[in-house]
């Protein structure tokens, strides 16, 4: 996978595959809801917030005792909180995080429940936000009959249809032909916000892309051509994204020529996905040339660029062109990051190389990156694979003390790796550290054989 994902204005945030994530550290991107929740006051008091979870707190009280003898709806009309889209969007909000397999079908019940009673409160109104949260509980309990009740009432009131809204809509389709009809009919609505894109075409693009859904993009751009609609540089940079899913090379290419002859410049994105392909394709005298045209058209090579290409080369088997590239980021004033690093960290460990490994190992740490969780993974089955075991088993331990949580495959790894190696003591107390540290109890039965005593 490539390194790559993209933004609404353009490629911007690297789509890093497992092993080129950026930190464990880290929390997730807020998403539409986390950055709507509070839109009716985005400063809301101390007083104001603490009413506006105690208000929660009773709504979701009344909601849990519906049932036989007790009606949920009058119990609300009794309460008579302080109606606000954010209070709604809590209550929602509370309900899908405490969604399970077993309660999904009753946790929908109750979501719509109280939907249906605040859109007949006066002087309270439903807005976007709240019908897209909504449609995302009806999405996952699979209740899609009642999800695109939702969407006909968003279109009849006039409610602008967001991006969000149709990534909810098309992950709950599943099937590529049910997808087809719903991308049709966002293709055909009025009231379709497409913001802060610059069409609805890129803006279904992306929602697209965003769900993996690379055959239907192709198919979203011939739409686009038929209606006689000019694709920009964020169009071309999807589908370039897209040809190489589906590994269509030369249609990659295709695009690049066309994107020339229609006088459409390429943006630093288009050179992230041009340098990843030249250098899995081993071609590190075309990435120099590429990278010298950068320079000459005001686009700085980023950290980004190189890590893309080395990335890139290394899955080549092409070690000398990573290193090549390495030095020249340095020597550009390019100060490589702990994914670049982790990038040619693998590259030496998977080349049977480890020495170097630990070498650039150690540069990180004096340079003051922060290994995360896919470079000490990378470390330990070095390790492991020169039979350093008690030295991988230390890294185990160091990390957590770092701050690192190891993840679940660096404990399956190690453990895998020390029994093939005849070492089932060392195992089982990997296995027990797991285990006191509370981390993964629920995954503890993927260890066959092991038994807490």
């Amino acid at each position: 996978m490539l390194l790559l994902r993209f933004s609404p204005r353009s490629i911007l945030t690297p789509r890093r595959r497992r092993l080129l994530s950026s930190s464990g550290h880290r929390p997730p991107p807020p998403t539409e809801e986390d950055e709507d929740e509070d839109e009716d006051d985005p400063h809301p008091s101390s007083r104001r917030r603490q009413s506006l979870l105690s208000d929660a707190d009773q709504i979701i009280s009344i909601l849990k005792q519906d049932g036989l003898g007790f009606e949920a709806r009058t119990a609300l009309n009794d309460l008579h909180p302080n109606l606000t889209a954010a209070l709604v969007h809590l209550v929602l909000r509370r309900i899908h995080s405490s969604m399970t397999t077993a309660n999904k079908s009753r946790s929908a019940k109750l979501a719509f429940k109280f939907f249906a009673w605040a859109s007949d409160q006066p002087h309270y109104s439903h807005p976007t936000h709240i019908y897209n949260l909504t449609m995302k509980i009806f999405s996952d309990a699979d209740e899609l009959k009642n999800m695109f009740k939702l969407l006909n009432e968003m279109t009849i009131r006039g409610l602008p249809i967001t991006a969000h809204t149709l990534q909810i809509i098309i992950c709950s389709c599943g099937q590529a032909g049910l997808a087809r009809n719903v991308v049709e009919r966002f293709i055909r609505s009025n009231n379709f916000n497409f913001r802060p894109f610059k069409s609805s075409f890129n803006a279904i693009l992306h929602s697209l892309l965003t769900i993996d859904q690379f055959r239907l993009i192709e198919w979203v751009h011939q739409q686009m051509l038929a209606a006689d609609h000019s694709p920009d540089t964020l169009t071309y940079n999807i589908l370039m994204f897209a040809k190489l899913k589906l590994g269509k090379p030369t249609e990659f290419y295709n695009l690049i020529t066309e994107m020339a002859h229609r006088g459409i410049p390429p943006d630093l994105h288009t050179y992230n996905l041009i340098l990843h392909v030249l250098g899995k394709g081993d071609n590190p005298a075309g990435a120099t040339k590429l990278l010298n045209n950068m320079e000459a058209d005001g686009c700085r090579p980023s950290v980004l660029h190189f890590t893309n290409l080395i990335d890139g080369l290394s899955r080549a088997g092409n070690l000398r062109a990573c290193e090549h590239f390495f030095d020249e980021m340095k020597k550009n004033h390019c100060e490589p990051d702990v994914v670049c690093y982790t990038v040619m960290i693998n590259g030496y460990l998977v080349a049977g190389e480890f020495g170097k490994a630990q070498e650039l190992f150690d540069e990180m740490l004096v340079r003051g990156h922060l290994p995360n969780v896919f470079t000490y993974n990378s470390m330990i089955r070095g390790l492991c694979v020169a039979e350093k075991f008690d030295e991988a088993c230390a890294m185990l331990k160091e990390m957590d003390a770092r701050g690192c949580t190891p993840n679940f495959s660096v404990y399956s790894t190690l453990v895998g790796r020390l029994r093939r190696a005849g070492r089932v003591a060392q195992a089982r107390a990997v296995i027990g550290y797991m285990v006191d540290k509370g981390h993964y109890l629920h995954l503890v039965s993927k260890f066959k054989g092991y038994r807490r005593c």
